[in-house]
């Protein structure tokens, strides 16, 4: 029974975990020597997860399903105008400093490109991993080319040259992204033995991915907690990041229903790199907006959870 609750109730669990493994350590001071040791441990740890988690999906997709579809084009293009367009009103029309970061944070959202791990929840619900893998690589390029681009020209004192922050990006987000695509291709044609080994744990990636997010959702807390910022600034981007999650997720869903994708659409548009959105937010933009993604990976897990909920209960 025990088993059970872990297993329908992994994403929650694993944010509830993730918050009261900060205060544990936060709020105890014999653990305070661990601190430098567990942030050493958590830096590497976390691409570790994501890498081992996308081996085992990216084991399961067939190469030559990788490709294009109409509703990829079609999300790109909402993930482009949406981000030029709240772009264009904080350069055009001049706000108090606390409602820019509201909108900084909601662009940040809506140009992150899909998480890494999508293709672990899409799975589980039953949509097309290979499409949704497609998506990922296309909306990761997206954001390498539009961050430098547009970020800049929305927060001007920001003192990095386009190549600089073209490089970085992509150093920060394409080798956890292909090098375990790559290694499962190769394994696929030339060590069969492996590869029919790892597909056995292709289930394990759902967990490994719920580790990652018990990780993010305690850096999430820290980051909330240690902030100056007032509580109702904080309130706000907190819903601007709602507002965005949930306008994606809707929008993601109509458009590849439209296409007989819709699981695929949902998670390709809904579900984003946060720790990515964050980086990009501390980078580019006024750091408290990183609150807008940081709460974001609550609401996507929140909807996730929902949706997990939902296919469970058709089946039974």
């Amino acid at each position: 029974m025990l088993l059970r609750f872990i297993k329908n109730w992994t994403l929650p669990l694993a944010m509830l975990a993730g918050t009261a493994g900060y205060f544990f350590f936060a709020r105890i001071p014999l653990l305070a020597p661990a601190k430098p040791c567990l942030n050493g441990l958590i830096a590497l740890l976390t691409p570790a997860l994501i890498f081992a988690q996308l081996l085992l999906t990216f084991c399961k997709v067939e190469v030559h399903e990788l490709k294009p579809k109409a509703w990829h084009g079609w999300l790109l293009l909402f993930q482009t105008v949406s981000c030029l367009a709240v772009a264009a009103l904080l350069v055009c029309c001049p706000m108090k400093e606390m409602y820019r970061e509201v909108f900084e944070g909601a662009m940040v959202c809506l140009i992150c490109p899909t998480a890494t791990a999508a293709a672990v929840i899409t799975g589980k619900l039953g949509g097309s991993a290979s499409s949704l893998t497609t998506y990922t690589l296309l909306s990761n390029l997206l954001a390498a080319v539009a961050v430098p681009l547009v970020f800049p020209w929305v927060e001007p004192h920001a003192d990095i040259t386009f190549f600089a922050a073209f490089l970085k990006i992509l150093s920060k987000v394409f080798p956890l992204l292909l090098l375990p695509f790559f290694i499962a291709w190769f394994l696929r044609v030339f060590v069969k033995k492996v590869h029919r080994y790892l597909l056995e744990f292709h289930d394990a990636a759902f967990y490994l991915w719920a580790v990652a997010l018990a990780i993010v959702s305690g850096q999430t807390v820290r980051s909330l907690v240690n902030s100056d910022a007032p509580v109702f600034v904080e309130v706000l981007i907190a819903l601007a990041g709602l507002i965005a999650c949930c306008v994606q997720f809707y929008l993601g869903k109509r458009i590849g229903g439209h296409y007989n994708d819709r699981i695929s659409g949902g998670q390709a548009l809904g579900q984003k790199n946060t720790v990515l959105a964050i980086w990009m937010s501390y980078t580019y933009l006024n750091p408290l907006s990183s609150v807008g993604p940081g709460s974001y990976v609550l609401w996507q897990n929140i909807i996730n959870s929902y949706q997990l909920w939902k296919k469970r209960k058709r089946e039974s």
